[in-house]
């Protein structure tokens, strides 16, 4: 009887002093929605794990762990163990980052959200996907874990009715290559965070803005100065924000803690886009009925200027760069097998809500 109670007392102690490890990540926004959001996440997989992995996630502000403009550098060389962050933000590393981070015009093959994580979970891209951190010399084990797409075009201080209308305007506009295929088509495009969009419109620096969607849009402010909103785009139709892990570190988890964190992961796109629909629903509601935002249709000319320009920057990257032209040809392979069926299918959805949005007006 004493020897099992004392096998008993042993075996409670012993998982007594089993202790998470903690591994601080850092983020590439602020606390709020998204923010929220990640530490679902980050609590999924300490549930999962029985408490062997916890990531605590650290926001941007006065005690984040490094500069952002660093985060996959410092990942990658172990400084930080993890990071969240959108990989097209690196795109100088390889363009690919593009093709994954926020392929520009649905990469010019009519590939949406939805269909993107189709090409990626059961068309190759998955496999592509961790190719790419070698091809960027970087030591880093990513997940998509947070789909905004499709994003806004974004802001007026008037309403445009045509692309040259909008040439006359210094925009806010992405970073990367999303961004320079406004300058592209003459449209003068400065990049900065969410938390810079106020004081530089206040200052004159940028005339209008684009930064995500009808909520975090009415977060930062943005219709306090302008009041025409554009909700159909193209520079953001994807937009994919990633968990990053250094690869050392992940290669050290047990086969059963990978699974989990790729679950959570797979888990986190469907709760975001089940979050965002809604939220962005009462926010657009907000924006138009009590706000003063006027809700507009974009100009026809600005699809067919920035599909072009698009499409020509996509030729020639994949000209270019051998891993580039890798990834466009699996994506291109799948789109002309999905997209037939899948345009189709979205048509019909989006004819349904909008025949339902007319009674709502009338």
């Amino acid at each position: 009887m004493r020897s099992l109670y004392f096998f008993t007392l042993i075996s409670f102690l012993s998982a007594f002093s089993l202790h998470a490890e903690v591994y601080k990540c850092q983020v590439a926004v602020g606390p709020y929605d998204d923010y929220n959001i990640m530490n679902n996440f980050a609590e999924d997989i300490a549930i999962a794990t029985n408490g062997e992995l916890e990531f605590v996630m650290v926001p941007k502000g006065e005690d984040q762990l490094v500069d952002l403009v660093d985060l996959v550098d410092s990942i990658s060389d172990g400084d930080i163990p993890c990071g969240v962050g959108w990989t097209h933000y690196w795109d100088d590393y390889s363009p690919a980052g593009m093709l994954f981070g926020s392929p520009i015009a649905g990469a010019g093959l009519g590939i949406d959200q939805f269909s993107f994580f189709s090409w990626f979970m059961y068309g190759g891209g998955k496999e592509l996907y961790d190719e790419m951190w070698g091809e960027m010399g970087l030591n880093i084990k990513g997940h998509f874990i947070l789909p905004k797409g499709p994003e806004a075009l974004g802001w007026f201080p008037e309403p445009i009715k045509s692309m040259d209308d909008f040439r006359k305007l210094v925009f806010r506009s992405p970073p990367g290559i999303p961004g320079q295929i406004y300058n592209d088509i003459g449209v003068e495009s400065v990049a900065m965070s969410g938390d810079e969009i106020k004081a530089a419109l206040e200052s004159g620096m940028i005339d209008a803005a684009e930064w995500c969607c009808p909520k975090p849009d009415k977060g930062f402010g943005i219709s306090e100065y302008l009041k025409h909103y554009y909700l159909q785009g193209l520079h953001q139709v994807i937009v994919n924000m990633d968990f990053y892990i250094n690869k050392d570190l992940y290669n050290t988890f047990s086969d059963s803690q990978k699974r989990i964190i790729e679950v959570a992961s797979n888990g986190l796109l469907m709760e975001t886009y089940a979050y965002r629909i809604i939220e962005d629903g009462k926010a657009l509601k907000e924006l138009v009925n009590n706000d003063g935002v006027k809700l507009h249709d974009t100009p026809t000319d600005y699809f067919t200027e920035y599909s072009a320009a698009a499409n020509e920057a996509l030729t020639l990257l994949a000209e270019e760069d051998e891993f580039f032209a890798k990834v466009y040809s699996s994506m291109t392979e799948f789109a002309e097998i999905a997209i037939p069926y899948w345009s189709q299918a979205q048509f019909s959805n989006a004819q349904l809500g909008k025949a339902y949005a007319a009674t709502l007006s009338d």
